[in-house]
């Protein structure tokens, strides 16, 4: 199958847009996923070869965050390979579609690289500020210390909420209905592409830490939102089962 081949026929095999879905996942990260993923699957490449080069790409970038002082070039250079592993990153689950449906282990593999660069990510901007942001206050390594556990907790409770929906045969998150324009649009605070984007100011440390701040206490307002929401929800469904 060609590439333009695997493209058209990806656009009947794509999922449901989640409820809530963030602007930049939605209307950027999957369409270039969708083009990653016509190439890779032209070519050859399984579902879990493609997880692991959306590997490559984000954790090099995190690693430079933490081994070369910042700069300007440099913030561009980490923005761009989060970028582009994250749209890799959207380009294996429509490899899997592509051909035929995903595996356990694929869906297993995907989980754990996902958790292991929200986690890396943060305690990267850390120790990268901690070395390199030479008139930083030590207080301000709260925040992405803080940001640390807010994405934990956010992905570990999305992934949760599927999973005893699943046990129930209660509709997933992708099936309950789409995500609005206008939600869309509010979601771009917490959306992963804004804060691949935001590293462009890595290599001036006041901008971004007041910019890193406040995705942060977006992150933070949007975490307790979720969670009443989710928690409501559960309530419901329990009562259902």
């Amino acid at each position: 199958m060609t590439v333009l081949e695997s493209y058209r026929s990806l656009a009947e095999a794509q999922k449901g847009r989640a409820r809530g879905a963030p602007a930049y996942s939605l209307y950027v990260n999957r369409p270039v996923g969708r083009l990653l993923a016509s190439v890779a699957h032209a070519i050859g490449l399984t579902p879990n070869q493609v997880t692991l080069v959306s590997a490559a790409f984000t954790f090099t970038g995190i690693a430079l965050l933490m081994l070369v002082p910042p700069s300007i070039p440099l913030g561009i250079v980490v923005w761009l390979l989060l970028a582009i592993g994250y749209a890799w990153d959207s380009a294996d689950g429509q490899v899997a579609r592509l051909r035929g449906g995903g595996s356990l282990v694929g869906e297993w593999l995907d989980h754990i690289v996902d958790s292991a660069k929200l986690v890396s990510l943060h305690i990267a901007v850390a120790i990268g500020a901690y070395r390199f942001f030479e008139s930083l206050e030590v207080q301000w390594l709260l925040v992405p210390l803080l940001f640390t556990v807010v994405a934990t907790v956010t992905f570990f409770g999305m992934i949760l909420n599927d999973l005893l929906r699943a046990r129930i045969g209660a509709p997933q998150a992708a099936q309950a209905g789409g995500s609005s324009p206008v939600r869309a649009m509010l979601g771009i605070p917490t959306d992963y592409g804004t804060w691949c984007f935001m590293f462009v100011l890595w290599g001036w440390a006041p901008g971004f830490m007041v910019v890193y701040s406040l995705l942060a206490l977006a992150a933070v307002l949007y975490l307790a939102a979720a969670l009443l929401v989710w928690f409501r929800k559960m309530k419901g469904l329990e009562a259902v089962a």
